[in-house]
């Protein structure tokens, strides 16, 4: 009876030694440090720079008061639709100062040079009616190539663009052709003024163009200087759009890139392509106080005119500049990259270890990074590595 005591004794001293070794173990064995995962994967990708911009009408025109008078009460109110030749301000005479002969002959002056613009106005729009006929047959060349499988689509968008432009242009034409022969009538109407001595009926200033009424800085009657800007008309319906972004942004745009308005209140993307950036920039102090250096991009609208009607001038838009895409890229979070001895690395995870493997990668943007090396599609990578981990490290999705 002794010995079964005492083996009983040790049999219980050892279990709580067993006990004891197996809770130290679970204790103290390292815990599987909790991460993010993400995976990599195929799909389309795009790198791409959002500024804000705002549109403008392309052919505006500020009508200005030919001589220094007395402007009456302005009976139009904006958004009113114009006509050309339509009367829009009365300019009643200031009968002081309109007997003086040098003022008389500065008028004459005035009228020779109009003239002499009206001219080449007309010459200058001549030459863009020719530009406009010969881009739209190079269009119609290239689509009817197009259509046998002799050129690619991107000659024709290029065909397109160019037949675009140089309509864009004979319409600015039209418009300077319009604005010529306004300067002449105001120059003429000048010297008629000088020559009646100020007396007789009231001067009409009348719109150059048609549109509408974008901007009156005075409506109330009162005096005028000759020169001082009375009302502000333009055609809505040509819009385009002026974005100023940062000039190291600048220098990766050029005309023909993509660009997409994706929230401008209405529904669904809008698309444009840039027409020009402009060779000079600008500086501009930042909402935090810092100086900054911007240029102006102009973008112009290759949606349907229908889709962005609603937009009129000066109204705000976010303009997103396309500057890479491609429909099928192999992909990885960019959370999950880090610097690694001047080079690109990522852990991987294996067998629910962390695997750190270099990767090279290609085009970026906030969210995706191309990988061009150094994992396969569908392994899965830690995201928002911390120094927690190191090579071999268990790991547990949080």
């Amino acid at each position: 009876m002794k010995n079964v005591g005492e083996w009983r004794r040790r049999g219980l001293i050892g279990l709580i030694v067993v006990a004891m070794v197996v809770g130290l173990y679970f204790g103290f064995r390292p815990r599987p440090v909790l991460v993010d995962m993400g995976t990599v994967s195929r799909g389309p990708m795009r790198v791409s720079l959002e500024q804000e911009g705002r549109t403008r009408v392309i052919d505006r025109y500020v009508v200005s008061a030919p001589v220094a008078g007395y402007a009456r009460r302005i009976g139009l109110d904006v958004g009113a639709a114009v006509l050309p030749g339509m009367p829009l301000v009365a300019l009643e005479p200031t009968r002081a100062e309109v007997l003086d002969a040098r003022s008389r002959a500065a008028a004459e002056a005035r009228v020779a040079a109009a003239t002499s613009a009206v001219g080449a106005a007309d010459q200058r729009l001549r030459a863009a009616r020719a530009g406009a006929a010969l881009a739209g047959a190079a269009l119609r060349r290239a689509e009817a190539l197009r259509a046998a499988g002799h050129v690619s689509v991107a000659a024709v968008d290029e065909a397109r663009a160019a037949s675009d432009q140089a309509a864009a242009e004979q319409r600015s034409a039209e418009f300077g052709v319009a604005t010529a022969g306004h300067e002449l009538e105001a120059a003429r109407t000048a010297l008629g003024y000088a020559a009646a001595g100020g007396r007789g009926a009231p001067v009409l200033v009348k719109s150059p163009v048609a549109g509408q009424v974008l901007r009156i800085p005075r409506k109330s009657e009162g005096p005028v200087a000759a020169g001082q800007a009375l009302v502000e008309v333009g055609d809505p319906r040509g819009l385009e759009v002026e974005v100023d972004v940062l000039s190291a942004d600048a220098v990766r745009l050029g005309p023909g890139t993509r660009v997409l308005f994706e929230r401008w209140g209405g529904e669904g993307a809008l698309e444009g392509v840039v027409r020009v950036v402009e060779p000079s920039g600008f500086t501009k102090v930042s909402a935090l106080g810092v100086e900054e250096q911007r240029v102006w991009v102009i973008v112009a609208f290759t949606s349907p005119a229908a889709q962005w009607q609603r937009l009129g001038d000066a109204y705000r838009v976010e303009a997103r500049f396309l500057l890479w895409e491609a429909a099928d890229v192999l992909q990885i979070p960019a959370g999950s990259l880090f610097r690694d001895g001047g080079e690109w690395a990522a852990f991987v995870i294996e067998d629910g270890r962390a695997v750190k493997r270099r990767v090279k990668i290609g085009q970026r943007n906030g969210t995706v990074a191309e990988l061009l090396d150094g994992a396969k599609e569908g392994e899965q990578v830690i995201a928002h590595p911390d120094d927690r981990l190191r090579e071999g490290v268990r790991v547990q999705t949080r």
